[in-house]
């Protein structure tokens, strides 16, 4: 069974948003050059199992995800090796500019521990209510499961939808008069 599949039982509707990154604002900060985010997160690299996303100087890991239209988070897909993926995962809605300086200054939107089945692919259900209207998305991946010094990514997906602008709606109805 496919993790589409898997998602798509797992909660109908959903999508995967990797459509509405605006990928030019993406950031990650501890990310080697040579295995950056791009491996996990951008389509026909995170299906390669050769290539991941690495921590550099410790295994610390924090990503920033700006969308192109306000979206509903409902869950998250995180591949990685058996000891080197992520463990502890803080989910930010809407917390721009963080650094590892301040990113425990904040209440996580959402916390989440990856167990060995979320690392080999079933998505975790986030705290939906918590992501009702996002506009970005800051992961900081806090450790990873045997305490090593190096955490890998081998594929991200954020799944949701897309938030219906009943606005414009209401725009269009005062031009029509």
């Amino acid at each position: 069974m496919s993790a589409e599949s898997t998602t798509n039982a797992f909660q109908r509707g959903q999508v995967d948003l990797l459509d509405f990154i605006a990928w030019s604002g993406v950031e990650c900060l501890n990310q080697k050059t040579t295995h950056s985010l791009a491996n996990a997160l951008k389509q026909g690299y995170r299906e390669d199992e050769g290539l991941n996303l690495e921590s550099d100087a410790d295994e610390q890991l924090l990503i920033y995800i700006p969308f192109t239209q306000v979206i509903k988070l409902h869950s998250i897909l995180i591949n990685g090796p058996e000891d080197e993926g992520p463990k502890t995962v803080k989910l930010f809605a809407n917390k721009e500019h963080m650094g590892f300086s301040n990113v425990n200054d904040f209440p996580p939107s959402d916390s989440i521990d990856l167990s060995e089945d979320n690392l080999k692919g079933k998505p975790v259900a986030l705290k939906y209510v918590k992501f009702q209207s996002v506009r970005s998305l800051t992961i900081f991946i806090e450790d990873n499961q045997s305490g090593a010094e190096l955490t890998k990514v081998q594929k991200m997906v954020l799944y949701g939808t897309t938030v219906e602008t009943t606005d414009m709606k209401g725009l269009k109805k005062i031009e029509d008069h």
